[in-house]
């Protein structure tokens, strides 16, 4: 048994249980509804960043999310991904994750990936290798420091390089990328873990006309398969993914629906889409 230990101690390959979060439970998406957000209110010295919100994302929805700055929608990201804690409500991923219960590596590992509005990619290393760093092994990405890739895995890469475009450039290092491809890199990344839900912040800020056709195209593709949140201030842009929109202000939810009903909201109007 000694003998066991140490040698398990020596071994680099070797996995300790305190590092692998602790996700008890598989999603339970039996009802439709993937993100659970009731009641949350965040404050900050008195301000009150968050008051009362409830939004419900369905599973495989593409949902985008508009407000005037300050309306809180980097505070509700925070919460959905663990950074935040609020001061009251339930937020759920599924029927049975309490998302207020779990550290923000147990919210990842759970399916919630989230994209920054800066690419936040490994320039040095090619766009296969970024993918292969982001890949989950077993729900936790410690096994893969170490372990070759199995050809399932090598598959799914394949798959994701489809989905995002840069299987012509598989080869190329991060850094020699354009600013859209770096934002679809860093998709892919999410996607090879497995994310079920993805919360993508002002994914068009800086591309081209063309660039930003395309990451509509893409962020429809994977709706269906997951759910994607998609934060974002430029209105064609949003008017293109075709999806429901939900409108922030103040820290809560002002209006909900398509964006046609949102266009001809004119309390939308007054607070936000007068100056857009």
């Amino acid at each position: 048994m000694i003998k066991q230990t140490l040698r398990s101690m020596l071994d680099r390959t070797h996995v300790y249980d305190f590092m692998i979060p602790n996700v008890a439970d598989e999603l339970d998406l039996s009802h439709g509804t993937i993100l659970y957000l009731e009641g949350i209110t965040v404050s900050f010295d008195g301000f009150k960043a968050i008051d009362d919100l409830n939004l419900y994302i369905d599973a495989g929805e593409l949902r985008c999310i508009i407000g005037p700055n300050g309306a809180g929608k980097t505070t509700m990201m925070d919460v959905i991904t663990g950074k935040t804690r609020p001061d009251a409500g339930s937020a759920w991923f599924g029927q049975r994750m309490n998302l207020l219960r779990m550290s923000e590596a147990e919210i990842a590992v759970a399916g919630i990936g989230r994209k920054f509005q800066k690419p936040t990619v490994f320039e040095n290393h090619t766009v296969f290798e970024n993918l292969e760093l982001a890949m989950s092994s077993n729900k936790n990405v410690f096994p893969t420091l170490f372990a070759s890739l199995s050809s399932e895995q090598c598959d799914h890469i394949d798959e994701v390089l489809e989905i995002i475009g840069l299987n012509e450039r598989v080869k190329k290092e991060a850094g020699v990328l354009s600013h859209g491809q770096k934002q679809w890199l860093e998709i892919g990344m999410l996607l090879v873990q497995k994310a079920e839900l993805l919360l993508v912040d002002e994914p068009v800020a800086g591309m081209t006309h063309q660039e930003m056709d395309r990451t509509a195209e893409l962020l429809k593709t994977l709706a269906g398969k997951q759910s994607v949140v998609v934060v974002e201030h430029d209105m064609d842009f949003v008017r293109s993914l075709e999806s429901p929109v939900t409108v922030l202000h103040q820290g809560h939810v002002l209006a909900e629906g398509s964006m046609e009903d949102i266009q001809n909201d004119q309390r939308v109007i007054d607070v936000y889409l007068g100056g857009h």
